[in-house]
């Protein structure tokens, strides 16, 4: 934006030539531009409501539902732990999360489905499991809470299935869990930072629920919304 703007605010030369400012322009017009390309959601222009993320693109404005973007973000990188790609960290102590026994016990079931995702965790009693171990994607996103949060959703599902299928949906649901929450505020730099996770995700125009994660408006499209060149 900064590169037009200084466009509009240069006069050219009197002899008709182009000025040192118009040279240095044309560059930066040619930056802008080469900007844009490494950009196709554009860059954050502001936050709205707590949920959704505003994006100046070429020619377009981007709307970003900032949640079931990173949720399909998390999603996919989880799924990278099933093939080594993240790292297990240790916990130097311990953590102690209490649940309800029937939540334990769904630990305990899918305690395989849990140790593939490189989470520590083992039952000390009827209501009682200790978090050894996390994976280092999760470890600055309270995993102890994902756990329990994780546990609720399979005692409420109350059916099991097959290891595949298990997996599959303890990951989208740990997904869910870990993913920024509506009304959390972020900077134009977090924004920014996921505008350009999303562009290197697979599948990232929608959530793990098949929800899209964002939509585009084009200047053409804003123009009809307006009657503009009617």
């Amino acid at each position: 934006v900064d590169h037009y703007r200084q466009l509009l605010t240069l006069a050219p030369s009197a002899d008709g030539q182009a000025s040192p400012g118009e040279r240095a322009a044309a560059g930066a017009v040619h930056e802008a531009a080469a900007a844009w390309a490494d950009a196709p959601l554009g860059y954050a222009i502001a936050q709205l409501h707590g949920v959704y993320i505003l994006a100046q693109a070429k020619d377009a404005m981007v709307l970003v539902d900032m949640h079931a973007a990173h949720e399909r973000i998390t999603y996919e990188r989880l799924k990278k732990l099933l093939h080594g790609e993240n790292a297990q960290q240790g916990l130097l102590v311990p953590q102690v999360i209490t649940v309800s026994p029937a939540q334990a016990d769904a630990a305990d079931a899918h305690a395989q489905e849990f140790a593939a995702l490189a989470f520590g965790l083992t039952r000390l009693g009827p209501g009682e499991l200790a978090l050894r171990a996390v994976p280092t994607l999760l470890a600055d996103r309270d995993p102890a809470g994902v756990v329990r949060d994780v546990l609720s959703d399979l005692v409420d599902e109350g059916r099991s299935r097959r290891v595949e299928e298990s997996i599959d949906h303890l990951l989208a649901t740990m997904a869910c869990h870990a993913s920024v929450r509506a009304q959390r505020s972020l900077n134009l730099a977090e924004m920014n930072a996921l505008l350009r996770e999303m562009e290197r995700t697979d599948r990232a125009d929608q959530c793990n629920h098949g929800r899209p994660t964002w939509v585009r408006l084009s200047l053409a499209d804003l123009d009809r919304l307006f009657s503009r060149g009617r």
